[in-house]
């Protein structure tokens, strides 16, 4: 059985890998285009550039912190993702990233439908809206999860304990 959990490692190695080599080709790509607009003329679609480039930052950041995080949670710690104090943990870490990601890119949207098409609009208005949705979602969740680590006050010492295999 160990040997295949140790596979399993193996793939989650390999996932993240493979999502910090996408964030570092969507660094690459954001460079450009800001380099693009930067060395252009200075108007409204040099702006329109580097706020796409922003976006893309923001996917980078996205995928670099999934990388990190399935780093750290399934191959370094090879923690059991059962425990509300884990389930809260992993989950936080993921949706922090995710939410402003969503929110940069809702900005983005803005800006590019009220510069090009208005009719847009809405379609912006939803990611925003939904971002929104999700970080409410994400409160509750945490405040819930909260009352029930206290019911379990060792999953949280145990997961105070792995933290220590990544300093």
């Amino acid at each position: 059985m160990k040997l295949f959990f140790g596979l399993f490692r193996i793939g989650h190695a390999v996932i993240a890998v493979l999502f910090a080599v996408a964030a570092m080709m969507l660094v690459a790509i954001a460079a450009r285009v800001g380099w693009l607009a930067v060395a252009g003329v200075f108007d409204q679609g040099s702006a329109q550039a580097l706020i796409e480039a922003v976006g893309l930052l923001a996917a980078a950041v996205v995928a670099l912190q999934i990388a990190q995080t399935i780093a750290e949670e399934e191959v370094v710690r090879g923690a059991d993702i059962s425990a509300p104090t884990r389930v809260r943990r992993f989950l936080s870490r993921f949706f922090v990233v995710v939410i402003v990601a969503l929110a940069v890119e809702g900005l983005v949207a803005t800006f590019k439908a009220i510069h090009e098409d208005l009719s847009q609009l809405a379609y912006a208005a939803g990611i925003v809206l939904a971002t929104g949705g999700l970080l409410a979602a994400w409160g509750l969740f945490v405040h819930l999860n909260r009352s029930a680590e206290e019911l379990e006050p060792e999953a949280m010492a145990e997961a105070k304990r792995e933290d220590k295999k990544l300093q």
